[in-house]
C-alpha cells in the first residue's frame, strides 16, 4: 500500500474513532493515580475546569478539616486556580472567623473586666465599643453582643443617676430661694408656709440619701458627690436659720420683753406691733425719715437696674449670665428687702421665678440640640450612593456638627449616650473623609511632578534659546509655559510655597534677554518721543518728517513687543505732540474757514432765501431764489445780472411743474460762454455791444432719428449740451480735449484754454454746505408740488366724470402739453352727452398704451386683445389712439373699479 493511501485511511472518518479513543484511558489511569482524587470525588480527573469547580464546592459541602482543605488547595491551584477559587474563598472565610473568634475573646475579656470592676469610667466603657468596631470585632455575635448590652445599660444608668443628681442640686437651690422669699414676707406669712417647706425640705434629705445608696454611686463621675453634700450642708443651713429666726419672732411677739429677730422686715413689723418702740420711732427726728427715703431711693435704683439685667438676659435667652444677675436680684432683697416697693417687689419675684425656669428650659433644650446633631450626623451615611458628600464638604460638615457639639456642652450637662452614638456617627462619615484625603494625596503628588517637569522644561527651554532674537515668538512661548504652569492643578499651601521660589528663577532667566531688548527698545522709543516734541513745536510742520517718526515707531513696536499698559502709555506719550500740532493747524484752518468773505456770505444770504421760498411752497418764488442762488454762486454782481435769455417758463397758470430750460439751436455754445466770461471778466466797466451772434446754417439735409422713443421729424443733431446724440462729448471746439481749428494746431497754440467756461470763486466750507442743502431742498420741493398738481388734476376729471359736468374739466394748460385744446373738447364733449355703454377693450388698450399691469380678473382679455392686434397690420396702436379711448370711457357711466384704472393709466400717460 502506498503512502498516499495510509494518509487518506489515517484521515478518513472510519479510522479515526480508535485514534480519538485510544489516549483516554492512559489520561484517567494517570488521573486516577493522585492520592487526593478519592478524597475530592473525583476532581482532580474531571476533564474541565467547570467540573472541577462544581466537584471541589461537593467536596467542601461535607465540611473537611482545616488541613484537608489546605492540602488540596494547594495541589489544585497549581492545575487549575479558576477550580481552586471556590476552595481559597472557603480558607480565607475559616482564616477570617478564626481571627474573629479569637479577636471576639480578647475583647469580651476586655468587657468583662470593665464590668467587674466596682468603679466603671464611662470613658472607657465608650472607648471600648468604639475601639471594638475599629478593630473589626464581631459586636453583633455573642458573647460580644450581650457584653456590649451590658454596658449600654450600665453607663445609662450611671448617666441617670449624674442627672439625677443635677436635679437635686436644682432642687435645694430652689427651696433655698424659697426661704429667702419669705425672709422679705411678713412673719406670720412664712409661719403659715413652714410646715409646708418642712416637708419639701425632708423630702429632699430623703432622695438625696436615696442617691448615695445607689449601686452605681461608686462610677459617678467625681464631682457629683461634693456637689450633692455641698448643696445638702446648704439646705441645711438655710433651714435651721430659717427656723431659728421664725422661732424667735413667735417668741417676740408672744412677749414684749423677747429679742427680735434677725430678720429685718420681720424685726420691724414686731417693732411696729409694741407700742412704745413704734413711738419711740415716731419720735425720731426728721432727719432719720429723710435717710430713710434716700435709702430707699437708693435701693430702688439699684433693684432696678439688677431687674433690667435679669430681664434683658431672659429675653435674649443667656443660660450663663443668667445665674448671676438672678443672684445680684437676690442679694439685693436679702439685705434691703423692707426699703422695696411692692409693684418693684413682685417684679423681682416674678423674673427670679422665669430664670428658674429658664435654666430648667436650657437643660432641655441643650439635650434637644444634641439629638438634632446626632440626627444630622447619623444622615451622612443614610443619604444614597450618588448623593453623598463630596471629601471636603463632608470633613467641614463634621468639623461644623464637631463644634457645635462643643458649643452645646459648654451650655448645659453633658449626655454621655448622645455623644456615643453622635461620635460613632462622626467616625463612621470620617472614612469617606479618609479617602478623598487619600485621592488629594495622590493628586497633589501628580500635580507637583507636573510642575518639577514644567520646570525643567522652560529652563531647557531657556538655553536652547539663548541667543534668539525672535522676542514675539518668545514672549508667545513663555506665555505658553505661564498658563500651563496655571493650570497644572491644585497644590497645599506649603508645596506650592516650596515650588514658587523655583518657578519665579526659572521664569526670571528666561526672560532676562527679553528684558534687556525691552529695555534698549524704551530708550530708543524715547528718543523718538524727544523728536515728535522737537517736531510738534516746530512752526511749520512737515508731513513727510511725521510719516518718516511714525513708520521708524511702528517698525520699532513690530520688532520688540513691550507690556500692553507700558507700550500704551509710550505711545500716547509720542502722538500726543504730534496731535497737539495738527490740533493747531486744524484750528488755524477753521478759523480761516470761518472768516466768511463778502461772496460767500452772498452764498449764505441767497441760500437762506431758497430755503424760506422752499418752504413757503411757492413755485414761481423757488425757481426765482435758485436763480438768485445760481447767479451768486457764479459771482455776477446782482444789479447788472439779468435773467438768461434761454430761460423760458413753460407754463405760468401751473407753477407746480419744474421748468426747464430750452436753447436756442441757432445758437453755438462757444459764443454764449464768450459772453459769459467777458461779463463776469469786467463786471465794473460799462457793458459793450454782444457780439453779432453768427446766422445759422443752412439746412441743407436731415436724417430722421430712429432710436426708440424719439421723433423722426427731429434732426439727430448735438444735443443741448453740444455733445453727440448718443451722450458722448467729442472735441468741438472751446472744450478741453478738442485739438481746435485745423490752422491752429500746426502752430502749437490752445486756445481752448483761454475758452474755458469761467467758474465763481472759491466757496468755504460753510457756504458751500448750505448751498447744496438749499438746492436739494428746493429740488424736492418743486417735485412735491408738481406731484401734488398732478394729483389735482386727475380728482378734477375723475368728479367731472363722475358728476358729468363738462365745467368741472380742467383747463388745458393743466392737464399739460400732452393733451392738445381739440383733444380736451373731445372730453368735454363726451361728459356733456348721455351716458353709452363701455367698449370691453377700451381700458384694456389705455393699459396697454401706458405699458401698466391689468387686474388678474381681466388678463386673459388683455392676452387675447394682444393677439388681434398683432393680426391686424393696418390697425392704430393703443399708444395712438389713448386720447380717444379716453373719450370713451368718459362717455360711458362713472363706475369705481374702471375709474381707479383710468386714474392709474393718466397718473403716466399725462407724465410723458
Amino acid at each position: 500500500m502506498s503512502l498516499f493511501s495510509l494518509r487518506k485511511s489515517s484521515s478518513s472518518p472510519q479510522a479515526s474513532p480508535p485514534a480519538v479513543n485510544t489516549p483516554t484511558p492512559s489520561k484517567s489511569a494517570a488521573a486516577a493515580a493522585h492520592p487526593l482524587d478519592a478524597v475530592t470525588g473525583g476532581a482532580f480527573s474531571a476533564p474541565t475546569s467547570g467540573e472541577r469547580a462544581a466537584r471541589i464546592r461537593e467536596w467542601l459541602a461535607t465540611e473537611p478539616g482545616l488541613e484537608q482543605m489546605n492540602e488540596v488547595y494547594k495541589e489544585l491551584s497549581n492545575r487549575d486556580r479558576g477550580a481552586a477559587k471556590p476552595l481559597k474563598e472557603k480558607l480565607d472565610e475559616q482564616k477570617r472567623l478564626k481571627s474573629q473568634e479569637q479577636m471576639a475573646v480578647e475583647w469580651a475579656q476586655k468587657a468583662q473586666a470593665l464590668l467587674d470592676h466596682s468603679r466603671l469610667n464611662l470613658a472607657d466603657a465608650l472607648a471600648w465599643q468604639r475601639d471594638a468596631a475599629r478593630a473589626g470585632a464581631p459586636l453583633s455575635r455573642e458573647p460580644l453582643a450581650t457584653l456590649r448590652q451590658s454596658l449600654a445599660e450600665r453607663v445609662k444608668a450611671i448617666e441617670d443617676l449624674q442627672h439625677r443628681v443635677q436635679v437635686e442640686r436644682e432642687a435645694a437651690v430652689l427651696i433655698a430661694q424659697r426661704i429667702e422669699v419669705l425672709s422679705t414676707k411678713p412673719w406670720r406669712e412664712a409661719q403659715h408656709s413652714a410646715q409646708t417647706l418642712q416637708a419639701d425640705v425632708a423630702q429632699w434629705q430623703e432622695q438625696a440619701s436615696g442617691l448615695a445608696q445607689d449601686p452605681q454611686w461608686a462610677s459617678v463621675d467625681v464631682k457629683f458627690p461634693p456637689m450633692l453634700d455641698a448643696s445638702r450642708k446648704q439646705l441645711q443651713l438655710v433651714w435651721d436659720a430659717f427656723e431659728a429666726a421664725l422661732a424667735q419672732a413667735v417668741a417676740a411677739d408672744a412677749d414684749a420683753q423677747a429679742p427680735l429677730p434677725a430678720v429685718p422686715v420681720w424685726a420691724d413689723e414686731l417693732r411696729v406691733a409694741r407700742g412704745g418702740e413704734a413711738a419711740a420711732v415716731a419720735e425720731k427726728p426728721a432727719v432719720d425719715t429723710q435717710a430713710q427715703q434716700e435709702r430707699r431711693a437708693r435701693v430702688s435704683t439699684e433693684l432696678g437696674h439688677a431687674l433690667d439685667v435679669l430681664e434683658r438676659e431672659l429675653a435674649e435667652g443667656h443660660g450663663k449670665a443668667t445665674p448671676k444677675a438672678a443672684a445680684d436680684v437676690r442679694a439685693i432683697l436679702k439685705s434691703n428687702g423692707r426699703f422695696v416697693s411692692a409693684a418693684l417687689d413682685a417684679r423681682a419675684h416674678a423674673a427670679l421665678s422665669q430664670a428658674g425656669e429658664l435654666e430648667g428650659w436650657q437643660r432641655w433644650r441643650a439635650d434637644q440640640l444634641r439629638e438634632e446633631l446626632v440626627a444630622k450626623a447619623e444622615a451622612l451615611l443614610q443619604a444614597p450612593e450618588g448623593q453623598r458628600l463630596g471629601g471636603r464638604k463632608m470633613q467641614e460638615t463634621l468639623r461644623g456638627l464637631r463644634d457645635q457639639w462643643k458649643t452645646t456642652d459648654q451650655g448645659g450637662q453633658p449626655n454621655h449616650a448622645l455623644w456615643k452614638r453622635f461620635d460613632e456617627a462622626c467616625t463612621e462619615a470620617h472614612k469617606l473623609v479618609e479617602t478623598w484625603l487619600v485621592q488629594v494625596r495622590q493628586q497633589a503628588e501628580a500635580h507637583k511632578a507636573q510642575r518639577q517637569a514644567i520646570i525643567a522644561e522652560l529652563r531647557a527651554w531657556t538655553e536652547a534659546h539663548a541667543g534668539n532674537t525672535d522676542w514675539k515668538a518668545q514672549v508667545r512661548a513663555l506665555h505658553t509655559f505661564s498658563e500651563r504652569w496655571r493650570e497644572a492643578g491644585h497644590m497645599s499651601e506649603k508645596a506650592f510655597a516650596e515650588m514658587q521660589p523655583q518657578w519665579k528663577d526659572a521664569m526670571h532667566a528666561a526672560h532676562a534677554g527679553l528684558e534687556a531688548a525691552q529695555a534698549e527698545s524704551t530708550a530708543r522709543r524715547k528718543a523718538l518721543i524727544e523728536e515728535a516734541i522737537a517736531l510738534g513745536a516746530a512752526p511749520m510742520l512737515r508731513i513727510d518728517a511725521v510719516k518718516t517718526l511714525q513708520q521708524r515707531w511702528q517698525a520699532e513696536a513690530h520688532a520688540v513687543p513691550l507690556e500692553r499698559k507700558h507700550e500704551q502709555k509710550l505711545w500716547e506719550a509720542f502722538r500726543q505732540p504730534i496731535d497737539e500740532a495738527f490740533a493747531r493747524k486744524s484750528t488755524e484752518r477753521e478759523k480761516a474757514a470761518t472768516s466768511l468773505n463778502a461772496h460767500d456770505q452772498r452764498v449764505l444770504d441767497a441760500s437762506r432765501a431758497l430755503e424760506q421760498a422752499s418752504a413757503s411752497g411757492d413755485a414761481q418764488r423757488i425757481r426765482a431764489a435758485m436763480h438768485e442762488l445760481e447767479s451768486a454762486l457764479a459771482g455776477r454782481p446782482a444789479a447788472v445780472e439779468a435773467a438768461p435769455a434761454s430761460v423760458v417758463v413753460a407754463d405760468k397758470a401751473a407753477p407746480s411743474e419744474p421748468v426747464e430750460p430750452v436753447v436756442d439751436a441757432a445758437e453755438e455754445p462757444g459764443e454764449s460762454d464768450e459772453a459769459e466770461a467777458a461779463d463776469v471778466a469786467a463786471p465794473a466797466e460799462p457793458v459793450a455791444p454782444a457780439k453779432p451772434a453768427a446766422p445759422p446754417k443752412k439746412l441743407v439735409a436731415m436724417r430722421g432719428d430712429d432710436r426708440p422713443g424719439m421723433k423722426k421729424a427731429e434732426p439727430a443733431g448735438r444735443d443741448a449740451r453740444g455733445g453727440r446724440p448718443d451722450g458722448r462729448r467729442d472735441g468741438g471746439a472751446g472744450r478741453p480735449d478738442s485739438r481746435g481749428p485745423r490752422d491752429a494746431r500746426g502752430a502749437g497754440a490752445a486756445p481752448w484754454r483761454d475758452e474755458r467756461e469761467q467758474r465763481g470763486p472759491r466757496l468755504g466750507d460753510a457756504a458751500f454746505r448750505a448751498q447744496r442743502q438749499a438746492i436739494e431742498s428746493a429740488e424736492a420741493s418743486l417735485r412735491k408740488l408738481a406731484a401734488q398738481a398732478h394729483g389735482e388734476v386727475l380728482t378734477q376729471l375723475m368728479t367731472a366724470w363722475e358728476q358729468r359736468d363738462a365745467e368741472q374739466m380742467p383747463s388745458a394748460q393743466a392737464l399739460g402739453s400732452r393733451v392738445s385744446a381739440a383733444s380736451r373738447g373731445a372730453w368735454s364733449a363726451a361728459l356733456s352727452k348721455a351716458a353709452s355703454a363701455l367698449q370691453g377693450e377700451t381700458v384694456l388698450r389705455l393699459e396697454m398704451a401706458a405699458e401698466v399691469p391689468t387686474p388678474a380678473e381681466h388678463l386673459s382679455e388683455r392676452r387675447m386683445l394682444q393677439l388681434q392686434l398683432l393680426t391686424s397690420r393696418h390697425a392704430a396702436a393703443p399708444s395712438d389712439t389713448w386720447v380717444e379711448d379716453v373719450a370713451g370711457v368718459l362717455a360711458s357711466p362713472f363706475d369705481a373699479s374702471v375709474a381707479r384704472r383710468l386714474q392709474t393709466v393718466l397718473k403716466v400717460l399725462l407724465k410723458r
